[in-house]
């Protein structure tokens, strides 16, 4: 079914199943006391210190001491190179990255296990635990200031706002326009007057200029906050944290970096998910997987990352977009069981072939000895539905 399909998984060996007796009848295996070895090293290292958003008078600052990103010179390289993308007509591009309507499914969150969607992008639908949540979405054509110019879609969204079904939290990673788009926030806010909106520190102003003023959260890194809802007498809460990402900020020209970045982690009472919006890699993903980890289900960004240059005078992408194989870093880092890739396949924003990304996902994910299907992309429009099991998910 290309609308939805459905996985089952594991997370660990059944050697904890299989126990054997040694003298006195006591109950041991090897593997337990491994594991309680590690249960001991990770409560000596609890004390890890976890890196805070850095804000210099209205200005944040990237904590990994990399300076400007972009660098002055690195924008102008960047617009000086060769565009590789190789975009194909609407006909080719109907075979290479179809676009699937949301499936019936869509309309409610599943009963048991996490389905993702991808909408396009690092816009996503992810259901689990009763709730329903929104990360990064735009509907728009396009993703700039101007409806006129600036990037556009090479492939349509697969749904409108009218189309959604009821969503319940939208969460925000950053400012830029392909992450944050006035008239999809406009339509959401109509269609979803009591929707729990979850926002970097900075960014409540710019939604209360835009009309949202409703149940609006702006946190700096590793703030968070539990929303609840009820149905059929049973109560349910979701706790939403901001976490940490190496990234910037603006919209305009002189608003550089007066809102901070980050990514979202969502904890229900059965699942956990991680959406790691847009950024360059750093350190702090350790951090997430050491304090929230692990999750059942990331979604990870795994494109524009082109030109990417030795010379750290000219640093461009890799200073702010991870590529392929730094996605599967963060996929290990974070401790996620699944990951879906998102940040490609609808705008040309840089200069890599507009394939590349999932292909060299495989490539990476190979190298590292991690299974495709631990890691996988989605066509526009498609769900997966994942279904952990419950007994081998540690949890808080």
């Amino acid at each position: 079914n290309a609308c939805e399909r459905e996985y089952n998984y594991c997370g660990h060996s059944d050697l904890l199943r299989r126990p054997f007796f040694g003298s006195g009848g006591a109950l041991f295996t090897p593997l337990i006391l491994r594991r309680l070895s590690a249960v001991m090293a990770e409560a000596q290292s609890d004390r890890m210190i976890y890196t805070q958003s850095i804000k210099v008078g209205s200005t944040y600052k990237n904590p990994w001491g990399d300076g400007d990103i972009p660098s002055k010179r690195a924008a102008i390289y960047f617009l000086t190179e060769s565009n590789l993308s190789n975009v194909p007509g609407e006909e080719e591009l109907n075979k290479t990255l179809p676009v699937h309507k949301l499936c019936p499914e869509v309309s409610r969150p599943p009963d048991k296990g996490i389905r993702i969607t991808w909408i396009g992008h690092a816009s996503v639908l992810v259901q689990f635990d009763g709730y329903s949540i929104l990360a990064d979405p735009i509907f728009s054509y396009r993703c700039s200031p101007l409806s006129f110019a600036g990037p556009k879609r090479y492939r349509p969204s697969p749904c409108t706002v009218d189309e959604l079904p009821n969503i319940d939290a939208v969460c925000i990673s950053h400012n830029h326009y392909d992450h944050l788009d006035v008239q999809t926030v406009q339509d959401l806010n109509v269609r979803f007057p009591n929707i729990n909106w979850f926002v970097p520190a900075g960014l409540k102003d710019w939604m209360s200029q835009t009309g949202v003023t409703k149940n609006v959260s702006e946190y700096e890194w590793w703030g968070e906050k539990e929303i609840s809802k009820t149905a059929n007498d049973k109560t349910t809460i979701m706790k939403f944290v901001f976490t940490p990402t190496k990234h910037w900020c603006n919209r305009g020209v002189f608003d550089r970096n007066r809102v901070l970045w980050g990514s979202w982690t969502m904890i229900g009472p059965r699942y956990r998910v991680y959406f790691g919006g847009d950024t360059a890699y750093c350190k702090g993903f350790k951090e997430i997987g050491h304090k929230y980890g692990p999750f059942d289900l990331a979604a990870i960004p795994i494109g524009a990352y082109e030109p990417r240059v030795p010379s750290i005078l000219l640093k461009t992408m890799e200073k702010q977009h991870v590529n392929p194989e730094e996605a599967v870093k963060i996929h290990q880092d974070v401790k996620a069981k699944k990951s879906l890739g998102i940040h490609w396949g609808t705008f040309v924003l840089t200069y890599e072939y507009y394939l590349d990304p999932p292909k060299k996902l495989k490539e990476a994910l190979l190298a590292a000895g991690i299974p495709e299907e631990d890691f996988f992309t989605l066509d526009h429009g498609e769900s997966r539905l994942i279904i952990p099991d419950p007994e081998m998910t540690p949890r808080l």
